[in-house]
């Protein structure tokens, strides 16, 4: 094709082009670009004229050329597969008969903001700048698996796929891919997976007021993430799966206000993540499961509320965890492991409570886990736990054993001193006395010189044989329980 074989509108179009000024075809501001299809002639451009002149336009010395055009309908495929192209393309605003096919092109910079396009392909796409898909609608895929933006990458309010259409394949694929600055995708809607598999960023992943949808799929597969530092999703709505399997978030994952929604599945998967803070701050209730399995945190901020009815979080691992609420309102979530007793759950939640110096929780903590594993035992061994429980608390109530100790010493002193037990050798033995009597039958070990000289007989007798049983089952429990206890400090 001859350069000369031009419209008017590409005229303007490459006349501008060596001077880098910027053509407006917009008859004012706020029009549609989704009404594009009925744009004429005065305002429409070949893909094969903005190639020719991205490849092998003319520039002026003294100039910087650049593609900077408002409001055109673009007609054919911008085919620019495997092109080096040294000048910075915009094309704002722009309605795209076709999908553009960049596929392992690089460009200085590429600025498609509000412009509305049937899909993208430019997987392996190299932008020495920034890249920008801001506002635009686009109806089907976005390709960018294995891109490198040295820049950053910017969707922000940008409508991905239809909601009437979804299907398996992404609508926004930026898997395997490098931005060496930030993914701004603020506002971002998606009607379909948002995959960033693989993808490492050297900034921030912000998705604050996005919807995310793809009902009984994956919304966001981000498995394997590497960002410089957060990953923002306040406000995110999401309506699938949210899979951030062994991704590595070094400062926030912020997901404060947001809505977790995947009924049939994993709402929530960060197993074997690597993640600075976990906040789920006035979030609704997550709805599906939520794995955090082996994943290691610095702070874990998720209220009580917001945990669903199952989670797994055997492996889990974190140094501070807020808000600071008292044992009993964190237990109920480790009861809530499909497999079952597992004590990891507990012992970190034990560690997690030490850390704050707060050491009656976490005995509270060590108590419910015992009381738990009670459960798996055979029935003998369930027997022998309750008489530790009952008695000491299986070594974290010690108070309990005072207490029984001092309600079988006053019922003995009581009864033993409204009837003396008659003496074995009157002659030798020692005045009677009832409570040190009852000391001698409770403490296996002490001996005051009363029992082996008094004989009760009657029901005295059988009291005192149950004070003795009582004595012993007391010391071996408390004992049991006293060396459980210091093991655990």
């Amino acid at each position: 094709m001859e350069i000369t074989e031009l419209t008017p509108a590409e005229r303007r179009v490459r006349d501008a082009f060596p001077l880098g000024e910027g053509v407006d075809f917009r008859e004012s501001e706020d029009e549609d670009p989704a009404q594009g299809a009925s744009w004429g002639p005065e305002r429409t451009l070949r893909a094969e004229v903005l190639r020719e002149l991205l490849l092998d336009g003319p520039v002026r010395e003294g100039r910087i050329a650049g593609l900077k055009v408002w409001g055109a309908r673009i007609t054919g495929v911008l085919h620019l597969m495997y092109g080096t192209v040294d000048h910075p393309v915009r094309l704002r605003a722009c309605f795209f008969d076709e999908t553009p096919n960049l596929y392992g092109a690089r460009v200085p910079a590429l600025v498609l903001t509000d412009s509305v396009l049937p899909g993208l392909t430019a997987g392996a796409l190299r932008v020495d700048g920034a890249l920008r898909i801001t506002c635009c609608r686009i109806a089907g895929r976005v390709r960018l698996a294995g891109a490198k933006i040295s820049g950053a990458f910017f969707a922000n309010q940008a409508r991905l796929g239809r909601l009437d259409e979804v299907s398996e394949e992404p609508v926004l694929q930026l898997g395997h891919a490098e931005v060496g600055a930030d993914v701004w995708a603020v506002g971002l809607v998606a009607h379909g997976e948002v995959r960033l598999k693989g993808t490492t960023v050297g900034g921030q992943v912000n998705l604050d007021d996005a919807v995310l949808q793809n009902p009984g799929g994956t919304a966001l597969d981000a498995e394997t993430l590497s960002v410089g530092t957060d990953l923002r999703g306040m406000r995110l709505r999401t309506h699938g799966r949210f899979n951030l399997r062994g991704a590595r978030i070094p400062h926030q994952l912020n997901l404060a206000y947001a809505r977790l929604s995947h009924p049939e599945g994993v709402a929530l998967r960060a197993s074997s993540s690597a993640i600075g803070e976990l906040w789920l701050r006035e979030a609704a209730p997550v709805e599906g499961a939520v794995n955090l399995r082996r994943a290691q945190l610095d702070l874990l901020h998720v209220p009580p509320e917001v945990w669903p009815g199952r989670v797994r979080i055997d492996g889990l691992t974190y140094r501070v965890l807020t808000p600071h609420l008292p044992a009993e309102q964190r237990l109920p979530l480790l009861e809530r492991e499909p497999d079952g007793f597992l004590p990891h759950p507990y012992e970190q939640l034990t560690t997690a409570y030490r850390t704050v110096g707060d050491d009656a929780a976490a005995r509270t903590v060590q108590l419910a886990k015992l009381r738990r594993h009670r459960r798996t035992l055979p029935p003998y061994a369930r027997l022998w736990g309750r008489l530790q429980d009952a008695a000491v608390g299986y070594g974290f109530r010690p108070m309990r054993a005072a207490g029984w100790l001092l309600l079988l010493l006053c019922t003995g002193t009581l009864a033993f001193a409204l009837h003396h037990p008659p003496a074995l050798k009157p002659s030798e033995a020692p005045a009677f006395n009832p409570l040190f009597y009852t000391l001698d039958l409770l403490l296996p070990i002490i001996d005051f010189g009363q029992e082996g000289a008094f004989a009760p007989d009657g029901w005295y007798q059988w009291l005192s044989y149950l004070l003795i049983v009582t004595g012993w089952v007391l010391a071996t429990t408390i004992a049991a329980g006293v060396s459980r206890s210091l093991s655990r400090q």
